[in-house]
């Protein structure tokens, strides 16, 4: 096995890019960071930020001392940068949350009544399960096979949805395949039938320029880990009305305007409103400060130059990928479908789960493998049985040559140098031509070298 040092720079530094990890022949190699989608590495922009302000950290919105009031500053300005990168309107409020999965269940508990969510299967488990609840029915719709094809069954499905309120969630970029969806068409379909749209941006926001304005939808989420920001944070915008007039998410100090006792013994309370209502507790300012810095970092490199690069990129891979036989890129919308820097595929007489570990053991290129919490999408691109069991990791057992409903997925971002996908594309075909160079068992639901050679 040969491997490449020499490195091109990306677009913007990332921590990590230089970390040596060992490989099962006891060399070390730079590792090669390929799992963008799952948790992008943090940029040394937002690192440095971090750093500057730790020392100044101190409590939010109620502190009588300069760190205090440094602080609530610093987090109420953290709020305006990302309304700002998000393009909102006027009206519209930023919420802090944990992530997206935290954001789509804040919303999902201030729905109105009586309200009919809309969802297609295709979605991460994030935005497929939160309207899971009482006093709202959800219709899962089948996987489209094109943008049209989407347009039209979202057209199709709200024309019967009767009176009372409505909601469609809609990914912006799948994390499966990386594919983009047609969100301002899809959005435009909500609003002419009387619904709302939220728009799972998690893959699309570290990738693509998102403006709730210009796409029109009402919500937008996203996490700031996917978002060269690991730090617990994340973010719910958009409209205001069904946020202030739900109960608060949590309830604790912060979301409350007063809390006195009644004559009866009881407490009674008023809650605030705007996103105050649902940021109980002390806020994650470390985090919500990191997903502003990362947005000023963003926007000041360029979403054009990102996107053209990325795009090249992109190109690069597929047509690696193209060469080899074996290999089987995943798609829902076809081959030519616009996407982000999200790919997933499956290598004939492999099981997934076995070449990504040979990736990981053998050449040091991190990837992810598994139904990456898309159980229906995954299934269906690979033409599985709804009622196949399957983890999100790899099945039991997972054996050089087994067939299993799992994939793999190269993931990658404005970190990523251009040398790491030559790795990756090399490792590719070097194991589908020779085979692991070392054996492999299964422990613990994943596969693992075992120390032998083969």
């Amino acid at each position: 096995m040969s491997v490449i040092s020499t490195e091109t720079c990306a677009p913007l530094a990332v921590l990590g890019h230089d970390v040596q990890v060992p490989l099962v022949s006891g060399e070390k190699v730079t590792y090669a960071a390929l799992d963008y989608a799952a948790s992008s590495p943090a940029l040394q922009r937002v690192w440095d930020d971090v750093a500057a302000y730790a020392p100044y950290y101190g409590s939010v919105h109620r502190g009588a001392g300069y760190l205090s009031q440094l602080s609530t500053d610093l987090f109420e300005q953290s709020r305006r940068t990302v309304e700002e990168f998000l393009g909102l309107r006027e009206d519209d409020q930023v919420v802090f949350t944990r992530a997206t999965t935290d954001s789509l269940n804040l919303l999902a508990g201030a729905l109105p009544a009586g309200t009919r969510v809309f969802v297609f299967e295709t979605e991460h488990h994030a935005s497929l399960l939160p309207w899971r609840r009482e006093g709202v029915s959800v219709s899962y719709l089948r996987a489209p096979r094109s943008h049209a094809d989407a347009v039209a069954a979202l057209d199709e499905a709200l024309a019967g949805a009767g009176d009372g309120p409505k909601l469609f969630c809609v990914t912006g970029a799948s994390n499966v395949t990386g594919e983009l969806w047609p969100v301002a068409e899809l959005a435009a379909t909500a609003h002419r039938h009387g619904a709302r749209i939220v728009l799972d941006a998690a893959q699309l926001a570290p990738h693509h320029r998102v403006s709730v304005r210009d796409l029109d939808v009402d919500w937008v989420a996203f996490s700031g880990h996917k978002l060269y920001a690991p730090f617990g944070a994340g973010v719910l915008a958009g409209r205001s009305d069904w946020l202030d007039a739900a109960e608060p998410y949590l309830a604790g100090g912060g979301a409350t305007r007063t809390v006195a006792r009644e004559v009866d013994g009881s407490v009674a309370v008023e809650w605030n409103s705007g996103p105050a209502r649902h940021e109980a507790g002390s806020p994650n300012v470390i985090g919500a400060y990191a997903i502003a810095s990362a947005c000023r970092a963003l926007s000041e490199a360029g979403f054009d130059a990102l996107e053209a690069r990325e795009q090249q990129l992109i190109a690069r891979l597929k047509a690696g990928l193209a060469e080899i036989p074996e290999v089987k890129v995943l798609s829902l919308f076809g081959d030519d479908s616009a996407r982000v820097g999200v790919l997933s595929f499956v290598v004939q007489g492999w099981n997934s789960s076995h070449f990504s570990a040979a990736l990981s053991a053998e050449y040091g290129i991190g990837v992810r493998d598994g139904l990456f919490c898309a159980h229906p999408l995954v299934r269906t691109l690979l033409g599985g049985e709804d009622t196949e069991p399957s983890e999100c990791g790899a099945p039991e057992p997972s054996l050089p040559g087994e067939r299993s409903l799992n994939a793999i997925r190269v993931s990658f971002g404005a970190g990523t140098p251009d040398e790491h996908l030559e790795r990756f594309l090399a490792a590719v075909r070097e194991l589908v031509a020779d085979g692991a160079a070392w054996t492999y068992r299964s422990e613990g639901g994943r596969c693992v070298a075992d120390g032998r050679r083969q």
